[in-house]
């Protein structure tokens, strides 16, 4: 996100200040909103005298997929969202290091290995795999725009963790449906299918495909052949490799569904890749457990190493380096990421109309309803807001605090009262807050006046932080120059000591407390083709007091 400060200029002369939110980066999810905990999660009906060859399911209608990304975001865990959002930050380290590429041999022996002394169970391994696969998918091919997923499953290890992928992906909110030509028989993969059947996920056979899956699918996952399989598919899986080929060699990616490959693109040689340059070239590549030598010829976008199940005895008798994983994902970028052309990035928002006769009377209340609905979603620190100054010279200046508090009385932060922001504030007390939720398509702007909470509240709220919050805040001189981070590590460990035994920790009087007293209101809700809307609250004198107003401002 790119946050902007300008300055407007009041009839008095004194620069007030205006903040927004500008989406920079594409998020991980698309933008779901959550109308409240108890809402029932909205289901798709149950196909009646359903085909025996089901054919593949049309577009969805674009609202069914956003409150079906919004069951799917409010079903995750705090931890999991922080771990799909710190995707992106681990992409810089994972592409400069060291990766290890195993031969075929080796693979194989690792999957002993890990199915005998170390024992693990085929399944657990194809359920970590296809999680890794489904999770890097989402991590892509955003939700609003790759919807409908043909998944192309072979007969061995490699089509069943495209069976666990459809699965997750469903789960995750895509519309998967699967061609699955040549079953097996085994008990792990009976069950498996019946898994997708119970949640109606459609199997289309190899002749219902249609023949251009262009503008009929959004993405292909070939989950056909694994590292084991050497020699010619045969058919059915000959002319489906080549209908994924001929898709490939169309270079407008806007024309054709890019391609997923599991493990190995489906007819490459596992260590010499795609022999005689006529395979399928897939745009994205998961590697499972570690690349196989043919990954050093894939020349994809995206390759994403998944399974995140090799153990320290593995690692150690096979050399593996391999990147780390963020947080608690299934999966890491690895190799160069893509370059980007930044004018190319937009999103085509799709929410519910924020309208006039639906919001609060109250711009507290309605932001509170907004903030409840954030915490609700899981969203990663719903509290930070950019928070912008201007001097007494008309200079904009603009960070990120947490908000601690709000009430009708106004939006409180704490912070060093000898810092470049306090130092502003002592001069210009008009300033900005700007609340930013990606993931639901929201900001929300607030103006108004700040002036310091009373030292009681300042007191009583720093005691209620962790000690070494506390201790961070008397030894930081905020926003003066220090030498190195070394004087901060220093000045901390002599306080550490200082108030080793538990004793009371006076909270130093340039910290405490600031309550900005809003005069104005926006509500932001992103929509597609930019046709957002806005609706402000200002305040008006009514007979004597003062209410708020409602105006519609264009976007």
């Amino acid at each position: 996100m790119l946050t902007a400060a300008s300055k407007i200029w009041s009839k008095s002369g004194v620069a007030t200040t205006t903040t927004r939110a500008m989406p920079f980066f594409l998020s991980t999810f698309p933008a779901p909103t959550i109308a409240a905990p108890s809402v029932t999660p909205l289901c798709p009906p149950t196909r009646q005298n359903p085909s025996p060859h089901p054919r593949l399911p049309p577009p969805p209608r674009r609202p069914l997929a956003f409150f079906a990304a919004a069951a799917r975001l409010a079903a995750l865990s705090p931890s999991r969202t922080r771990a799909m959002a710190s995707l992106a930050t681990s992409t810089v380290a994972a592409a400069a290091a060291e990766v290890t590429y195993l031969s075929q041999r080796d693979a194989a022996e690792i999957d002993e290995q890990l199915m005998g002394p170390l024992g693990f169970s085929v399944d657990q391994l194809m359920e970590l795999a296809g999680l890794s696969v489904a999770e890097a998918v989402a991590e892509v091919y955003k939700l609003s725009e790759h919807t409908r997923v043909l998944v192309i499953c072979g007969p061995g290890n490699n089509g069943g963790d495209g069976l666990v992928a459809a699965r997750h992906l469903h789960h995750f909110g895509y519309k998967p449906f699967v061609c699955y030509p040549k079953r097996t028989a085994k008990p792990l993969y009976s069950g498996l299918v019946t898994q997708l059947e119970s949640l109606d996920i459609p199997f289309v056979p190899v002749e219902d495909l249609f023949h251009d899956l262009q503008g009929q699918v959004d993405i292909v996952i070939d989950a056909m052949f694994g590292f084991s399989f050497h020699g010619t598919p045969r058919p059915p899986f000959d002319d489906l490799v080549q209908m994924l080929v001929s898709l490939s060699v169309t270079d407008d990616l806007a024309k054709r569904p890019p391609i997923v490959s599991v493990d190995i693109p489906s007819g490459w040689h596992v260590e010499e890749g795609d022999v005689n340059g006529g395979g399928i070239k897939p745009d994205m590549l998961v590697s499972l457990t570690a690349p196989k030598l043919c990954a050093k010829k894939f020349t994809g976008p995206h390759h994403f190493l998944g399974g995140r199940f090799v153990p320290p005895p593995i690692s150690s008798k096979y050399g593996l380096e391999l990147p780390p994983y963020p947080g608690t994902s299934m999966c890491v970028r690895i190799g160069k990421a893509p370059s980007v052309d930044i004018s190319s990035l937009r999103e085509n928002y799709i929410s519910p109309e924020l309208l006039e006769n639906e919001v609060m009377p109250d711009p507290f209340d309605q932001f509170r309803r907004w903030f409840d609905e954030a915490v609700t979603a899981n969203l990663r620190e719903p509290n930070a807001m950019a928070l912008t100054t201007v001097s007494k010279a008309g200079k904009p200046s603009s960070r990120m605090v947490l908000l601690k508090g709000v009430d009708k009385h106004g939006f409180v932060w704490y912070t060093n009262y000898g810092s470049q922001k306090a130092h502003d504030l002592s001069e210009n007390s008009n300033a900005a807050l700007l609340f930013y939720w990606n993931e639901m398509n929201r900001q929300v702007r607030v103006e108004g006046l700040v002036q310091k909470v009373s030292e009681e509240e300042s007191e009583k709220y720093f005691h209620s932080r962790p000690r070494g919050s506390q201790l961070g805040a008397i030894v930081s001189k905020q926003s003066t120059v220090i030498s190195g981070r070394h004087v901060l590590q220093q000045a901390y460990k002599e306080l550490e000591q200082k108030y080793s035994d538990g004793s009371f920790i006076p909270k130093p009087d340039y910290w405490g407390g600031y309550r900005l007293t809003p005069n104005l209101f926006e509500f932001w809700q992103g929509q597609q083709s930019r046709l957002h809307d806005r609706l402000q609250y200002s305040q008006r004198e009514v007979d004597g007091s003062t209410v708020w107003h409602i105006e519609r401002l264009s976007p």
